[in-house]
């Protein structure tokens, strides 16, 4: 195994991927003391994860699976989950003291981790795509090991800066807020850095 192109690897995750840990840590912080809670987002992560790595993957060997045209509206994944996230908020601000569980008593579901991943990760597939067109066959399947191998030290720094006492308190506080803000804030940069709907 090339070393430099592990190197590579390395340097290129931490590049596309420093904004995930914000919503990782977000995500954590919502299921925080709910079982199987934890599990969900790193499997949600895995599976956003793998999506991007096979549209990516796909579209540095000629298979265009998505136009150009059509990443923006990846937008709209984050936007609506944020939406959601909001209302339910919204409607449960009184729940807390009947049901300190809430409505949410499961934390995020691994397919909203998924899709929040796949959605952010617009930027990524045009990143990745030509790397993965100029690495060959063999450059490629490294590059998507380190990613991988990445995936689990980004969970674990997502979980990480949730469990920290400061940063739990201000999550456990706040987060309810911030997720959809987050979330809704994230959906209208992709939408609007791709010129979707002509922004």
């Amino acid at each position: 195994m090339n070393l430099g192109i592990v190197g590579q690897a390395a340097g290129l995750f931490a590049v596309t991927n420093i904004d995930d840990l914000l919503v990782l840590a977000l995500f954590f912080a919502q299921g925080a003391g709910r079982r199987g809670a934890a599990a969900r987002v790193v499997a949600g992560q895995y599976l956003g994860f793998l999506a991007i790595l096979a549209v990516a993957v796909a579209a540095g060997v000629g298979a265009a699976l998505l136009p150009a045209a059509v990443v923006p509206y990846l937008g709209l994944l984050p936007l609506a989950l944020g939406v959601k996230a909001g209302w339910q908020a919204w409607r449960s601000r009184h729940d807390d003291e009947r049901d300190p569980a809430g409505p949410g008593a499961g934390g995020p579901g691994a397919l909203e981790v998924a899709a929040v991943t796949f959605a952010n990760g617009g930027d990524n597939i045009g990143v990745y795509v030509p790397v993965f067109a100029t690495s060959g066959h063999g450059g490629t399947a490294v590059y998507a090991a380190v990613f991988l191998a990445l995936v689990a030290v980004w969970c674990a720094a997502g979980r990480f800066l949730a469990t920290r006492p400061v940063i739990a308190r201000a999550l456990s506080r706040w987060g309810h807020v911030l997720l959809p803000v987050v979330l809704i804030g994230l959906g209208l940069v992709i939408l609007a850095e791709g010129g979707a709907f002509g922004l």
